[in-house]
């Protein structure tokens, strides 16, 4: 079994203060996967699995920067016109985001503190398999799997006590 590593840097992550989550080979598409990764970096990870619930019932669309060509125009979307609903990507990505809680709790870290500091999907391997066609010959048909990673990073507490 291969031994996956992570695209950010060992040195970047302060391992009392980080945690991470990555999924191999999913069978989801790498171009919205890698919006939605785009969209949900930076944010707290309570908003960002309340965005991902509004995804998957298409209450909020997700921003195509890179892969919009034919993609409709959106309501409520800045700095993008351009956005889809990957509710396929938005149900995979919610469940690593879900495991790296899990790893936050088991850590110690307080998880309503944790925010999104990288979040990234890229192609894997790709499935490639043939189908029959008309007098005997075939078409290629590829099936291109994505990896996606998560890191969380607890915030340091504001000096506000109530």
């Amino acid at each position: 079994m291969p031994k996956w590593g992570y695209s950010i840097a060992e040195e970047e992550l302060d391992p009392e203060k980080t945690v991470r989550a990555s999924g191999r080979e999913v069978k989801i598409s790498p171009k919205s996967a890698r919006e939605v990764c785009k969209t949900i970096k930076g944010m707290m990870l309570t908003q960002a699995k309340r965005y991902l619930k509004d995804v998957m019932t298409k209450k909020k669309p997700v921003p195509f920067r890179r892969f919009k060509k034919k993609a409709g125009h959106r309501h409520g979307l800045e700095k993008a016109f351009a956005g889809r609903y990957p509710v396929k990507a938005a149900k995979h990505i919610l469940k690593i985001l879900e495991g790296a809680e899990a790893n936050g709790e088991y850590k110690g870290l307080d998880t309503e503190r944790l925010r999104i500091i990288h979040a990234s999907a890229y192609p894997g391997m790709k499935i490639k398999r043939y189908m029959p066609r008309a007098f005997g010959r075939s078409s290629p048909k590829v099936e291109t799997l994505c990896h996606i990673e998560v890191a969380l990073e607890e915030q340091p507490e504001t000096g506000e006590e109530v």
